[in-house]
């Protein structure tokens, strides 16, 4: 029995051919495969294809995966080894096979490589207000400048995910007298779609998301459809969504265009970089948690975690 992480319907939750003929319809094949992110099933694709081009085949035995694990923990990040070994897990529970990932001898070789490599993750780098208007300031009016200046500033301001940015069509800005309103129809922790609006008021300074963002749709000719769109490589827009790879690209390159080093920075860094400012500046963690979306502290904690560090310090007190 083989696990096809490539079938039709795009669902990864299925069987080949020949293992289980017509045990699960195709219908129940759709709504099976509507209940994962389309992000969630190309890593579980991913990781499935990373698991097999090993050699390895599913259903696999408790020995296989932990000498997969052992494997890569000469190569691959903790936190790299768990989201591939919860794909494998997932890959035999859809095809009724026992899941080796729950044995002892796994738990244990996780347990190992945990205690060997450590479990700290490496976290993007927190792009602050300051330096988000340092990497404005040397940007052009070129119509890839204005694009960019859109796309960082609205990115920053409503806290967003990649995923959540490039989605935004036309349809889902609300322009006011106070500003707009921005709705996120669905999101990471909003599978369901129930949507979210997110308040954006005019900027006080002459670094304004709302001004950026309409000047961008007017530069483009966007009246509907898509709001972020790809570009050449002679400055032309392409009739393209901008794809959330070419969200991170983005921030590395004015970034590294504005003298820093990129190598830390990604797209979250704009989500992680207005958590941090927000609360730098005195915003209540209610108030951050409405923009970011986070349901509770823990959640929004991790992005805070340079602002407690200096927020009444024991050092600051003795030297």
């Amino acid at each position: 029995m083989t696990f096809e992480p490539h079938t039709t319907n795009g669902s990864l939750i299925a069987v080949s051919p020949d293992a289980m003929p017509g045990v699960i319809p195709a219908a129940v094949q759709r709504l099976v495969s509507s209940s994962l992110a389309d992000a969630t099933k190309r890593a579980y694709a991913l990781d499935i294809a990373h698991f097999e081009a090993t050699g390895r085949r599913l259903p696999a035995t408790p020995e296989t995966v932990a000498a997969y694990l052992a494997e890569g923990a000469q190569t691959y990040a903790v936190a790299t080894l768990q989201r591939r070994l919860a794909s494998i897990s997932k890959a035999h529970r859809a095809i009724s096979a026992e899941d080796p990932t729950k044995s002892e001898l796994v738990r244990a070789t996780l347990r190992g490589v945990r205690r060997t490599l450590g479990v700290k993750q490496r976290q993007a780098q927190a792009l602050l207000r300051d330096d988000l208007f340092a990497i404005l300031e040397r940007l052009g009016d070129r119509t890839k400048d204005v694009r960019d200046r859109a796309l960082l500033l609205l990115g920053w301001a409503c806290a967003l995910r990649r995923s959540e940015l490039v989605a935004l069509d036309v349809a889902d800005i609300a322009f006011t007298s106070q500003g707009a309103l921005v709705t996120v129809k669905k999101s990471k922790t909003d599978q369901e779609a129930a949507g979210r609006s997110l308040p954006v008021p005019f900027g006080r300074t002459r670094h304004c998301p709302i001004a950026a963002l309409k000047r961008w749709l007017e530069v483009a000719g966007i009246t509907d459809g898509p709001i972020w769109l790809g570009m050449d490589k002679h400055g032309n827009i392409i009739p393209e969504r901008l794809s959330g790879e070419a969200v991170s690209d983005v921030v590395k390159v004015r970034v590294c265009n504005a003298g820093y080093d990129p190598s830390g920075f990604s797209a979250h860094s704009m989500r992680s970089g207005f958590a941090t400012s927000a609360a730098m500046a005195g915003a209540s963690s209610y108030k951050i948690r409405q923009v970011t979306g986070h349901r509770s502290e823990a959640g929004l904690a991790p992005y805070l975690r340079t602002v407690d560090l200096f927020d009444d310090s024991a050092a600051a007190r003795v030297l």
